[in-house]
């Protein structure tokens, strides 16, 4: 019996990269997984990938509408065991080149997307429930040209220290993730994060 029998997990951003290489480890070890994902070919595929225990809903976590959508599908089966709030997106701009539009985009994704996609999650956690969310080690370096999207997950930082104390989880975690490379190293470095990150490795 695996260690995630019988539970049920949400993962946003679950097409690709770790939120992938996440959903496809709780399968093997029991769990019903939910995805999000934008695009519906992306998340089709991802599903055929994860199994027959995957589900995916089509959504945009900055989108409350679509957060309301993808907590009352994952009601009709049950209460939540974990929730990954992985979704995130940035880039390399630099300071003098940042557009109001960039800065929203990012914001809204990786802050109030992340923050809404655990408020709305909450009556449905079940006591003792997980909440990960996907930090970045760029919130504690200079990167040039990469400050928006460090703010955004320096606010992710603080954001998994009060979601800690903030709500029946008795788990608070983030996963703090930095550059992987391209190929075969990089797949084993990211599914080795997914594991020791969720407690399974």
């Amino acid at each position: 019996m695996g260690k995630l029998q019988g539970k049920v997990a949400v993962i946003t951003g679950g097409t690709q990269g770790i939120g992938l290489a996440t959903a496809k480890l709780f399968v093997s070890e029991g769990a019903h997984v939910f995805i999000t994902g934008r695009r519906q070919k992306e998340l089709d595929d991802a599903v055929a990938a994860i199994g027959s225990h995957a589900t995916g809903v089509r959504g945009d976590v900055a989108s409350l509408t679509d957060l309301d959508r993808l907590y009352e599908i994952v009601k009709a089966k049950g209460r939540i065991d974990i929730l990954f709030a992985n979704v995130g997106l940035g880039g390399f701009v630099p300071l003098g080149s940042i557009t109001e539009e960039y800065y929203d985009k990012t914001f809204d994704t990786n802050v109030k997307g992340a923050l809404f996609t655990v408020q709305k999650a909450l009556p449905l956690l079940n006591d003792g429930a997980s909440i990960i969310l996907t930090g970045s080690a760029a919130a504690a370096k200079g990167t040039p040209s990469f400050g928006v999207y460090a703010a955004s997950k320096a606010a992710i930082r603080w954001a998994c220290r009060y979601t800690a104390g903030g709500s029946s989880a008795s788990r608070g975690d983030c996963a703090n993730c930095g550059h992987r490379p391209d190929g075969a190293h990089g797949r084993a470095l990211r599914d080795r994060q997914c594991g020791v990150v969720l407690g399974l490795r």
